[in-house]
This record gives structure tokens, sequence and C-alpha cells, in this order.
């Protein structure tokens, strides 16, 4: 029943954001948090001389401008109603000027926060004039034969300064790793760019500006067209030390890069990997679940099963040859558990889309890389840094794993911290689910950014 009532508002509803307040009547943004992601909802309020008219948008679903039957707002308290989906919201405004409430359809209660505007832009999010120089750049990785496409910001007035590739984790990303509303990327290009840091942060194969597949590309692909960033701008006669940043899967490509050229001056791990693909998928997945309360038995069958496909992929010399007996096993289970089918998809599409998705190069790659090896041979700076509450790449383990890998390498210059309150995406958090990442406001944790810029300067000023 509970998982219907989910799919139910998904298909009636859908997205993400948050704000702060001044009038009852315009755009306000909310987030509805349910136990497997968030759903963007944009109230729009407006008053006549009967009182109070409103619609409401999802974004995500493409519906727009649903009627609002009852609406009323009395005494900093909102309530509307939404007949033919069953939907229900009582709220009051807080001493930000937000509305707290609760939301309610057909059974399934949530917590909902509306907050003024349309959600669009994030507070952090870099506004110009920019005091720095900015430039669209596309270089060659001679490779691949692959032409990337990114932005590089230059300090202004400065005789030398270091600079720095970005690297963005799992998935394919734009420039600015944009995801649930935010720009990491570029709210991080900002600030690090603003203490006289260059930064190039560039779309990943195949996305935006940028060639290539990106599907059937993996780790050492990605290592690979880090390489060619760094030989890119060794032509800025103005820098003067070349290192990466690499966040999540990032990290991996990062320390793959810099254990095999001396040219990566130093690299920055933000909740790099520690322990093997398939030993972190599994922990990720297990950490996730718990906090979402799915049922212990359902993570357990759920769990044996990505442990005998993972087991499988990683023993293959060629993992596609592992699609049969991995469709076999997906499907068994699928047939098993019909409930956790999406709505309108069939049995046999759900199935293939589980299958396809576990044999992506680029996932396949992750499963098989192993940190440790390649961590040992790092010989420039590190600095890593994890979020206290990461359910992703959880802190204590992976920083221990590679604390002992640099110091089995001998890395003579190292620096491992782990951020109270933070999450994945270095926001300041509650849960550190995913499904908070698009509701917090926070784009990047201030304490995290001035961890990463002072490293950098302080490595800088002690060439």
């Amino acid at each position: 029943m509970r998982n219907f009532l989910i799919v139910c508002i998904v298909c009636f509803i859908g997205g993400v954001g948050t704000v702060s307040a001044q009038h009852d009547t315009g755009a306000w943004n909310g987030m509805l948090l349910l136990p497997g992601g968030v759903l963007k909802l944009v109230l729009h309020i407006e008053r006549n001389e009967g009182g109070y008219t409103a619609s409401l948008d999802s974004p995500a679903q493409g519906a727009l401008g649903i009627p609002v039957d009852t609406v009323c707002w009395r005494d900093e308290q909102l309530r509307f109603v939404i007949r033919k989906l069953g939907v229900e919201y009582t709220g009051k405004l807080n001493e930000k000027g937000e509305i707290e409430g609760t939301f309610k359809q057909m059974g399934y209660t949530s917590f909902l926060l509306f907050v003024p505007g349309d959600g669009n832009v994030r507070y952090q999010e870099p506004r110009g004039p920019y005091p720095y120089r900015v430039e669209e750049v596309f270089f060659e990785n001679k490779r691949d034969s692959v032409r990337l496409g990114g932005t590089l910001t230059l300090p202004e007035g400065k005789k030398s300064f270091p600079t720095v590739v970005l690297i963005s984790g799992s998935g394919p990303q734009n420039r600015n790793e944009e995801m649930m509303g935010h720009k990491p990327f570029w709210v991080l290009a900002d600030y690090l760019t603003r203490q006289g840091i260059g930064v190039l942060r560039v779309d990943d194969r195949g996305v935006e500006a940028s060639e290539g597949d990106f599907n059937s590309s993996s780790l050492w692909d990605f290592a690979s067209d880090a390489e060619a960033a760094v030989n890119f701008l060794r032509r800025e006669k103005k820098i003067r030390r070349i290192g990466l940043i690499g966040h999540s899967e990032g990290g991996c490509v990062a320390s793959v890069a810099a254990s095999r050229n001396k040219r990566v001056g130093f690299i920055v791990l933000l909740a790099g990997p520690g322990i093997r693909g398939d030993r972190l998928v599994l922990l990720q997945k297990e950490l996730i679940g718990k906090a979402y309360g799915t049922d212990p038995k359902l993570a357990e069958k759920i769990g044996d099963l990505d442990r005998t496909i993972f087991d499988r992929i990683i023993a293959s010399d060629d993992p596609e040859k592992e699609r049969d007996s991995i469709t076999a096993l997906v499907s068994r289970f699928a047939h098993e558990h019909l409930f956790l089918k999406p709505g309108k998809m069939s049995v046999e599409r759900w199935i293939q889309v589980q299958v396809d998705g576990c044999l992506v190069p680029s996932y396949t790659a992750l499963l098989r890389y192993d940190p440790y090896p390649i961590l040992k041979k790092v010989k420039c700076p590190v600095l890593a840094l994890n979020g206290e509450k990461d359910l992703q790449v959880p802190a204590d383990v992976n920083l221990e794993a590679i604390r002992k890998a640099l110091m089995e390498g001998k890395n003579k210059r190292f620096e491992i911290k782990k951020l109270p309150g933070l999450n994945h995406l270095f926001q300041e958090c509650i849960t550190g689910t995913p499904g908070e990442y698009g509701i917090i406001e926070q784009t990047f944790s201030p304490v995290a950014l001035k961890e990463i810029g002072e490293w950098i300067l302080d490595l800088h000023g002690k060439k």
C-alpha cells in the first residue's frame, strides 16, 4: 500500500527547492520529501476582491497550472485543497517568512516547506560582474580524438597562481556538475577564483559542448580527459601549479591521473572513494535503504542480488558476456517482487533497464576499481575531505582507507578531514539522504569551500 501511494503522488505531482519570504502572493517553491526522493512543487498565489486563488506546478512532470479548489490565507496560516488529486496542505508562516506545513494525499503525510520564489536560482549561485577573467574554451584529448568544452576562470592582477581542473562524479555531468537545482562546481569555481586560484570546469564526454560518448567510456578514459586538461592549462604562462579536484567518482579519476602523470601538482578528493567500487555501492545502498526505512528483509534480498551480480562482473574479462546470466537473476527477482516495478512500465522493460544499467562500461569500471593500489602510487600532495553525514561515500571507512594507502605509499604531504554535519554534496544537512539534496537551499558549505581554498593557497605558498 505504501508503494502504491508513493506512485500516486509521483504521478500527480513532482520535484525540488527552497528560499526566504516577504509576501503572501506570488510564487512559492516547495520540496516534498518522499521515501524514494523529492518532488518539486511551485505554488502560485494571487489575491483578488473575493480573497485568494492559487495553482500548483509540477515542473518535473510537465504538469503546470493545476487548479487549486480551495485556498485560505488568514492569520499567517495557509490551507489549500486539490480535490481531484486528494491533496490537502496546511501550513503557517514562520519567523523567516517561510511556510512550514503538512502535505497530505490519499493517506500519505509529509512535511512540506514553501519559500518565496520559483526556486530556479539558488542563493549561492554566482552573479556577475565577476572580478576575474572568464573564458569559454575547447581543447582536445589527442589520445582518444575527443574535443572537450569548458569554462576557464583566472584571477586578475596576479603574477602567478595555482589552477585546478574540476572532475565530476558518477553519471554524465555538465561543467557545473548540475543536479537537483544546484550547480556546485560553479559555486566552487567562483569561490576559488575570487581567492586567487584559477579553475577549469569541463563538460563530461557527450555532454553539452563536449564531444564523445559518455556511456561507452570508462574511468580510465575520464582520467585521460583530465590529463588533457592539464596539458591544455600548461600553455597559460601565469599558472604556477596545476591540480585536480575530483568529487565522488571524480576522486578516482583524479587519483588515476595523478598516479601516472607527474604534471599533476596536487589533488583534492571530495568524498572520494577509498574502498573498492563493489563494496562501496553495497554499503551505499545499505545505508540509504536504512535511512529511507526499507524493509530489512527486502534490503537483504536486494543486497544478495547485487552481490551476486557484482561478483560476476568483477570475475569476467568482459562483463557484457554475463548479460544472459545477469538477466536471468534480475528476471527471477523481478517476478518475485512485482510491487517494486514502476507503474506503467512492463516487467520485461523493467528487467532490461536494470540489466543495461549494470553493464554500462563506466559503471562496471567503477565496480571493479580499487583505489588502494592507485593511491599508493600518488606522490603529489593530497587533501581528502568527506562529510560526516555522507551516505554515498561514508566518511570513516573511506577516509581511513585513503589514509592507509597514502601512508603505505610514503606520500610526504597529505591531509585528511571529516567535516561535521555535511552530506555527499558538502551541504549542511539533517539526514544525509539523497532526497535532501534538492530540499537544502545551500549548494556548498562555506566551511568546505574555505578548507579547499586555504589548503591550495598554503600549498602554493610553500612550493
